[in-house]
């Protein structure tokens, strides 16, 4: 997909790009490879796989989702910004955090936003484990993203924690995400959430299939979560 197919796939969807929108996808593309090459930030460098595999793919998301708001966002273990800094250039009123453990991701997340003079963004280098028991943050945001992070039963305890009352976690996946689903009931049920959409799709030209998990949060999480760091990932719920 090269930059003219990105534009045009997105105005179908009714994401109409501006030219400085344009511009900012491609100094995104060109600080991810430069950085690349001293840090493991991406296995996709290849520009047309960059605007499809990361850049399309993290904007999918609103073709389920309003984002047209101004509303506060989280992106949990986002690495290089994918999917929420590719949905802040597209929709620049949206209010983004992103919290990864490795601080050199965080690094150049704050390059990337001084380069493309992005505003309302934060960056935390925590474990989501801790974040999601820090006050200034628990059940603070109206969305709380995750893309191929872990499978839904860790994900859920990591991110509803988070989500406000009548806010909405979305997880993002490939492939395989009924049977992810149906082993995530209980944990999403035990952590306030209750699973409202499913949606499966595939990426234009090469066909492979997406999924966006849309879970509401119906009730507020119980203190016991999110668990210490480590023990979802041990002891899923």
């Amino acid at each position: 997909m090269n930059e003219h197919q990105f534009k045009d796939a997105l105005k179908e969807k009714g994401i109409i790009l501006t030219d400085i929108q344009m511009s900012q996808f491609e100094s995104y593309y060109k600080l991810l490879v430069s950085w690349n090459e001293r840090m493991n930030l991406t296995a996709i460098t290849e520009k047309q796989e960059v605007y499809l595999k990361h850049f399309y793919d993290s904007i999918s998301v609103a073709f389920y989702h309003n984002f047209g708001e101004s509303i506060k966002i989280v992106d949990v273990g986002a690495g290089a910004g994918f999917p929420s800094v590719p949905l802040k250039i597209c929709f620049p009123n949206l209010e983004v955090s992103i919290v990864d453990s490795l601080n050199k991701r965080i690094t150049f997340l704050n390059a990337l936003a001084e380069e493309l003079n992005l505003v309302n963004v934060s960056f935390y280098h925590d474990r989501a484990e801790i974040f999601g028991r820090n006050k200034e943050h628990r059940e603070m945001y109206d969305i709380v993203l995750a893309r191929a992070v872990a499978r839904l039963p860790v994900l859920a305890e990591l991110c509803l924690p988070l989500v406000k009352k009548n806010g909405f976690f979305i997880a993002m996946k490939g492939a395989g995400a009924n049977e992810e689903i149906k082993d995530g009931e209980k944990a999403i049920k035990l952590l306030g959430g209750k699973n409202v959409e499913d949606h499966s799709f595939k990426l234009p030209n090469e066909e492979s299939e997406r999924s966006i998990i849309i879970i509401k949060k119906v009730k507020e999480t119980s203190n016991k979560f999110p668990r210490k760091p480590g023990t979802p990932n041990k002891q899923p719920l």
